[in-house]
């Protein structure tokens, strides 16, 4: 061995168990094609999100679904169900599924369905990454548009082209890699207070998404290169409430607005009505659910959306590998509300919004 690598071996990758090639995005993209049914949700729902976003559009976003994926076949029946409502709804609410498969951790935890599929630290992200593209190609397919988390700075190379609305977690909103990346994202993006509260966070995550960076990254044959984005004019803030208790208040949503008009952005407001906002107890949704509606209701325009964590049967169960002890359509990670209350809640909106 020359004594360059050498030195090298000696002193790189001392804690690193393991480097496993991952198959480039493009070969990915191709192996699992946005099937051009799929690909018509996908324009129609960004240019709709951007007409309610810009104004154009009076509906609010409800964005629903669950906490997180880890059953594709439950999630399928889920999407079923929410497409028929969605358009029972559709005069008045545009209605999106939350498809989320990467779960930021406050310590440890099952990190997702991209980065451990099979729920047991086999860690098979190859198979991951084929899974969640299955099936938000699936779930376009019924017309049905979705959102999703980024957290991975890389994973928005493999399923970017299938989303609709992005997010940038509370615990991430503060990064400088995942602003960059929102940048180039070509789909809206939200970005939620940080998780002692703090709107500034999020507020400052907007400013610096909206400007065009030079980062690295990799390219869809996966070699490292440098990225150039233009920015992403389609910002908006997402309030989840904070360590100090809920932020969804008439007082705080005129605290937001006050904030992103001296920032010189557009005033775009979504309240997430689980976390912090509902003390994370699925059963006070609800509650926040309404509140928030009054308020669009009195007039408030500067909200554009609602976020509801919900699956088909309400509540949490612990991860487990041995999937035969999981209850069908149970939330694994934050609780959920449960399919016939999300019903009640989309039709009610649409009653009261009329």
């Amino acid at each position: 061995m020359p004594a360059t690598h050498a030195a090298s071996a000696a002193t790189s990758n001392l804690r690193i168990k393991s480097l496993e090639p991952l198959v480039p995005p493009s070969r990915l993209c191709a192996l699992v094609p946005l099937a051009d049914a799929a690909l018509e949700t996908v324009v129609a729902g960004r240019q709709a999100v951007e007409a309610v976003l810009a104004g154009d559009d009076p509906r609010l976003m409800a964005v629903v679904g669950p906490c997180s994926i880890h059953d594709p076949d439950a999630a399928r029946d889920y999407a079923a169900r929410l497409h028929a409502l969605a358009g029972r709804v559709s005069d008045r609410l545009l209605v999106i599924m939350r498809v989320y498969f990467e779960k930021p951790r406050t310590t440890v935890g099952w990190k997702g369905l991209i980065n451990d599929p099979h729920l047991d630290d086999s860690f098979d992200v190859a198979t991951g990454l084929r899974l969640a593209r299955t099936l938000l190609i699936e779930i376009a397919r019924m017309g049905l548009p979705t959102a999703t988390e980024f957290l991975e700075p890389i994973t928005p190379q493999y399923i970017a082209d299938t989303i609709v609305l992005g997010a940038i977690g509370a615990r991430t909103t503060e990064s400088p890699t995942h602003r960059q990346m929102a940048s180039g994202l070509s789909m809206p993006v939200g970005f939620k207070n940080s998780t002692d509260g703090s709107l500034q966070a999020a507020i400052d995550a907007m400013l610096a998404a909206k400007a065009s960076h030079n980062f690295l990254g990799i390219d869809n044959d996966g070699g490292t290169c440098v990225v150039s984005t233009t920015g992403n004019p389609w910002g908006m803030l997402m309030l989840r409430g904070g360590r100090s208790g809920s932020n969804y208040s008439p007082d705080v949503m005129a605290e937001a607005r006050h904030r992103l008009e001296a920032a010189g952005l557009p005033v775009r407001i979504v309240v997430d009505c689980s976390h912090a906002n509902s003390g994370k107890d699925p059963t006070r949704q609800s509650i926040v659910w309404r509140d928030v509606l009054e308020q669009r209701r009195a007039g408030d325009r500067s909200i554009v959306g609602m976020m509801l964590e919900s699956n088909i049967h309400p509540g949490s169960q612990p991860v487990q590998a041995d999937r035969s002890k999981l209850a069908y359509g149970v939330s694994v990670t934050d609780a959920c509300i449960g399919w016939e209350e999300t019903e009640q809640l989309l039709l009610e909106a649409r009653d009261r919004l009329a």
